[in-house]
């Protein structure tokens, strides 16, 4: 399994490209994010499936908590900063090309799948901007606390969902910045992360600070359409990817909690993964799959973090409901990942 490791910083989040299946994104800070700079990490596997190369590393003031890929420039990232900065950068080049600033917190998430970026920050907003313009078009402040993530929807271009400290998700239009378009207390606890099915228009899981993640369905918000015990600690990253049952990833948000769990709700199967010796927990993931990337080799079984052994799991059978996509899961860069215990459960 390829290995990257950032000594002196700390990974937070990981991306693969959106136009070329082998190259990443990787958004560091210096102390776990409490003080000090951030690194902005350009990373490319190499043919032989082995090394992952450094592309390029570019530095900034405070730290980074989250990074985007463009989806309309090729090579070119966004990263939310804990100066309140949203930085854009194209790799090859030094110097950002833009930096977006209108927050007056960190920002710690951000999502650009079109031409629009969005930006969810600690001062309980999310905006969004233009990147070409460096215009904030709106900015949308109907969260009590701090905003952990923003996303768009993949298959509405004008929608977005929210979750914050206030344990409630919110669902936006672009054109409606003065109010949510619906709304749901989703946990009785700070709802960390969420993230929409890529094949069901009205579906989407949070994952909250209670250990819960939840299935929701946008058509009857009143109760969730599932709950799963996560772990007894908070689920800061959460990514659903499948043709039909949701696969959901998430980690452990303090340092105690070094576990990382996939689910496949139709197929009723788990599977966990424990980080090895004294390794922080990943603190960030992103599952890739063939659906996204058709170019991508076929594999029989996942692949867990930037280091450790390859994971054969039940998870393999996914190829099967993903049209025999290759699905992989990356844990922080640095972060090795052995299987702890795979469980078959109903």
């Amino acid at each position: 399994m390829p290995t990257f490791l950032t000594p002196g910083r700390h990974g937070y989040s990981v991306r693969f490209s959106r136009t070329r299946p082998d190259s990443l994104a990787v958004a560091t800070s210096q102390y776990y994010g409490l003080a000090g700079g951030g690194t902005l990490f350009f990373l490319e596997l190499a043919p032989d499936g082995t090394t992952l190369l450094e592309l390029q590393k570019l530095e900034w003031s405070d730290g980074l908590f989250d990074v985007t890929w463009s989806g309309t420039g090729d090579g070119v990232a966004a990263c939310g900063a804990g100066d309140g900065a949203v930085v854009v950068w194209r790799g090859g080049c030094a110097a950002p090309l833009r930096v977006l600033r209108a927050h007056r917190a960190e920002v710690c998430s951000v999502d650009w799948p079109r031409a629009h970026l969005l930006s969810a920050s600690w001062d309980t907003t999310v905006k969004l901007w233009d990147p070409e313009s460096e215009a904030c078009l709106s900015t949308f402040s109907g969260h009590s606390q701090l905003v952990y993530t923003a996303a768009f929807s993949p298959h509405s271009p004008a929608t977005f969902a929210t979750v914050s400290g206030d344990g409630h998700l919110k669902l936006w239009t672009c054109a409606e910045p003065a109010r949510p378009a619906a709304a749901v207390k989703a946990h009785d606890a700070e709802v960390l992360s969420c993230d929409w099915s890529r094949t069901e228009s009205h579906a989407l899981a949070t994952a909250g600070s209670d250990g819960l993640i939840r299935g929701w369905d946008l058509r009857r918000l009143t109760t969730p359409m599932f709950t799963l015990k996560d772990i007894p600690l908070s689920g800061r990253m959460l990514r659903m990817r499948s043709k039909k049952g949701a696969v959901l990833t998430t980690r452990a948000l303090r340092h105690s909690g070094r576990l990382l769990r996939l689910y496949d709700q139709d197929m009723g199967l788990e599977a966990r993964l424990r980080t090895a010796g004294d390794h922080p927990p990943p603190l960030g993931v992103h599952v890739r799959t063939g659906l996204e990337h058709p170019q991508a080799p076929p594999d029989s079984g996942l692949r867990l973090g930037f280091a450790g052994p390859r994971v054969r799991s039940p998870f393999a059978r996914l190829r099967v409901s993903c049209a025999a996509a290759m699905v992989i899961v990356d844990a922080v860069i640095g972060s090795g990942c052995v299987p702890n215990k795979t469980n078959y459960s109903e």
